[in-house]
């Protein structure tokens, strides 16, 4: 547990050369979702023993809905909430004055081409810098911003247009972390190249700048997602992170560097909950899912992170079971996250009991019944007692014994609770479905004092590339720094003298690619001016030490693709007579999802239907800031007059989808929010001919239109769909849309994407 207290930093930057700062928390602030001390426990006196909503301790309430936790430094409170009904629906980021409940600024997110439904929206928190005072937050649909304490957008990412991360039915989301410079979050993306494949993968971006620095996969392949926050602590020299995982693991990850370090095995689904440290030696972890070992449905379990790790042939090394210390498997969570307060834990399980645990034998001591349903509501312990939400609409403060415990209070609140309160300067937040509400005492707050302490102190081992990734057009450029870390990953002086760069083909790449642009200086990396898409990676050394950027050049419009010049040479594994080629490098969630065939004795992109994991394909081929252009392809569909699959092409965040069974040609954005269809009668193996446009106004509404129509035949005059939307996507990279649940494929040829 000692390093839990030092647990933030800073980045001072001088040339090419980095000293990073460790900064401390005091018990004021709450500035992530499960508190100062990551394990859901608050230091503060004074507080509340009782509340009812609207009651004299009450300070305040706001009718806004979300699903996360409020985050807080000094008298600023800020949420991830969601509002309006169907295309409107959006999710904010607001900031409140914690005195009053007054608003002080928000920030709207639209949802695209997600499949979240029933409003699973806001199921995350923002997370706050102490050491800058801004904000950071993931919406659903996968826009990481930064954000000032006065509401400034400070940089913003697409994750889901570059880098391919996935959503998911149930909207979990998370929170990400701030590590040093870094923000940290993990998520199951599908990129390109090493990347390409879908996996639960951490990525590191500057806070300042939003540039990635690198990208962590100490996993295997992933059956579920996961939204388990990093908890960050020292292990062996080195600053690391213990998180879940959506391929069932618990992992240990360099946080400096993205190193693994090692992964424990736990279950065969996602785990969701928060890991707890315990004893200086012990992880504590809960899941609820099947377990690896046996079949039974979750368990609580201690095991030893001191066993030396066994290498693996996929992810990171691995602590074999023998690692286990202790397991109850009485006691399992889904994505609740437990308390520890000394040797012990306090968790909430999904039929609506707290539990409570001893931390050394893994014992349960005694089980109260608070409600009916749990999911992801969290208790938090603080000045004695733990404060509990439940999912059906309540909320109880009970204080803690070895015996029989003591309820306090159990009141119904407005709306599903489905975070955890937070506790900053004698009140206490809890955010449900329908209300913020703030109850406690009046302690004006002001923001911790931040102390910062320098980073290695031995010479560097390794270089850093910032950004690690880049998207350019040609012509473009791009400054690069260098990073340098010692050889526990603590930030150290890069090497005296300028970096020598050079092209670097990894030994394991399927293919094989340079990235058309070079280093015109040191620092300066330079796409080549030719319309020509690329992908590949650069080494560069100082004092022989090396680092590595990977990047990728997309054109500028127009944009087209007919896939002659790829060579089906590759036979498929399931079909050894089936020739094939990879998909072009450059483009975001291709890889093993579509292939290049011949057809009729044309080159064609061509849906894979062998691996279920892979039925639906998103691809991207362009930048997320493009806009006012119109995107067309030919598609056509494999199957008979029963069973057909859908395809088509994606125009700024919109699908324009030909679906088969369905006969329709359909616009949607979001299945439940903005969806839209007309009859279309097509049949299979025929090519057909897609088109759309997307024209937003001044006031920000927009239409969306679209026509399909036999390949050959003349162009249709007029749209055959045109949808409205009123707060329509300002921008969002065009791309590619398969869905084969069956073994029926679908292909596409002949893109094209021009300006209007």
């Amino acid at each position: 547990m000692a390093g839990l207290v030092q647990r933030r930093w800073t980045m001072v930057v001088a040339g090419v050369s980095a000293c990073l700062a460790l900064g401390s928390l005091t018990a004021a602030d709450w500035t992530e979702w499960r508190g100062p001390n990551q394990n859901g426990v608050s230091n503060e006196t004074g507080l509340p023993e009782t509340w009812e909503p609207g009651g004299k301790n009450q300070l305040w309430s706001v009718n806004v809905s979300g699903r996360g936790t409020p985050v807080i430094r000094g008298e600023r409170v800020y949420a991830l909430t969601y509002e309006g009904e169907d295309s409107n629906l959006q999710e904010q980021l607001r900031c409140f004055d914690a005195a009053t409940g007054k608003q002080i600024w928000s920030h709207a997110f639209n949802d695209f081409l997600s499949d979240i439904i029933y409003r699973r929206y806001s199921i995350g928190s923002p997370t706050i810098d102490p050491e800058t005072g801004n904000v950071y937050a993931i919406s659903s649909s996968g826009i990481l911003s930064g954000f000032d304490a006065d509401g400034k957008s400070l940089w913003s990412r697409s994750l889901m247009e570059e880098i391919g991360r996935m959503t998911f039915p149930n909207g979990r989301t998370g929170s990400c972390s701030v590590h040093r410079n870094l923000i940290i979050f993990h998520a199951i993306t599908s990129n390109w190249g090493a990347h390409g494949p879908a996996g639960d993968r951490f990525y590191a971006y500057d806070k300042r700048t939003g540039q990635p620095v690198w990208i962590s996969v100490p996993g295997v392949r992933p059956k579920d997602n996961s939204f388990s926050q990093p908890v960050f602590t020292t292990y062996a020299g080195r600053e690391v992170f213990y998180a879940g995982t959506g391929c069932g693991n618990v992992v240990c990850v360099n946080a400096n560097t993205g190193e693994p370090v090692w992964r424990f095995g736990l279950s065969q689904g996602g785990v969701n909950s928060t890991i707890l440290l315990h004893g200086g030696d012990h992880i504590i972890a809960v899941h609820n899912r099947e377990n690896l070992d046996n079949s039974e449905i979750g368990r609580m379990v201690a095991f030893s992170r001191s066993q030396t790790p066994v290498p693996a042939t996929e992810g990171a090394p691995i602590l074999e079971k023998s690692a286990e210390v202790w397991r109850n498997s009485e006691t399992a969570a889904f994505s609740s996250s437990p308390v520890i307060v000394g040797d012990r834990i306090y968790v909430t399980v999904e039929t609506g009991e707290l539990c409570a645990l001893d931390a050394v034998s893994g014992k349960q001591l005694w089980k109260l019944k608070l409600g009916i349903e749990q999911l992801h509501s969290s208790p938090v312990f603080a000045d004695g007692r733990l404060y509990v939400p439940i999912k059906d609409h309540t909320f109880a403060i009970v204080k803690p014994t070895d015996g029989n415990p003591e309820i306090l209070c159990k009141v119904d609140v407005a709306g599903e609770c489905n975070g955890a309160v937070s506790v900053a300067n004698g009140r206490v937040y809890l955010l449900t479905t329908e209300k913020l509400y703030c109850f406690g005492t009046v302690k004006p707050g002001k923001p911790d004092a931040y102390a910062a302490q320098p980073g290695g102190m031995g010479p560097a081992k390794q270089l850093i590339a910032v950004p690690a990734e880049v998207l350019l057009r040609p012509g473009q450029q791009q400054s690069v720094k260098l990073l340098g870390v010692d050889g526990n990953g603590l930030p150290v002086p890069v090497p005296a003298g300028e970096p020598k760069w050079e092209t670097f083909l990894p030994a394991t790449a399927k293919v094989k690619a340079e990235m058309k642009a070079s280093f015109t200086s040191p620092d300066m990396l330079t796409a080549k001016p030719e319309q020509i898409p690329s992908a590949g990676m650069f080494k560069g050394t100082v004092d022989q030490v090396a680092g590595y950027i990977r990047g990728r050049i997309m054109t500028n419009l127009p944009l087209s693709e007919n896939f002659e010049s790829y060579q089906t040479v590759i036979p498929n594994p399931a079909d050894p007579t089936l020739m094939f080629a990879y998909p072009p490098l450059p483009w975001i969630g291709a890889r093993f999802k579509w292939e290049v065939h011949t057809v009729d004795g044309n080159k064609v992109l061509a849906k894979t239907i062998e691996n279920k994991l892979f039925q639906r394909a998103i691809t991207f081929v362009g930048t997320p800031d493009m806009k006012n252009y119109t995107v067309e392809a030919d598609v056509m569909s494999d199957g008979n007059k029963r069973k057909m699959s859908e395809v088509g092409i994606i125009n700024q965040r919109y699908a324009i989808i030909l679906k088969g069974n369905a006969q329709e040609l359909e616009i949607n954005s979001n299945l439940e929010l903005i969806r839209v269809s007309i009859p279309f009668k097509w049949t299979v193996k025929t090519w057909y001919h897609i088109k759309s446009r997307v024209d937003v106004a001044a006031d920000g509404s927009g239409v969306i239109r679209a026509k399909a129509w036999p390949k050959g035949e003349a162009e249709p005059a007029a749209w055959m769909l045109e949808v409205p939307h009123k707060n329509a996507h300002a921008s969002g990279s065009p791309g590619l849309f398969g869905f084969s649940p069956t073994d029926m494929r679908v292909y596409i040829d002949n893109v094209l994407v021009t300006p209007n």
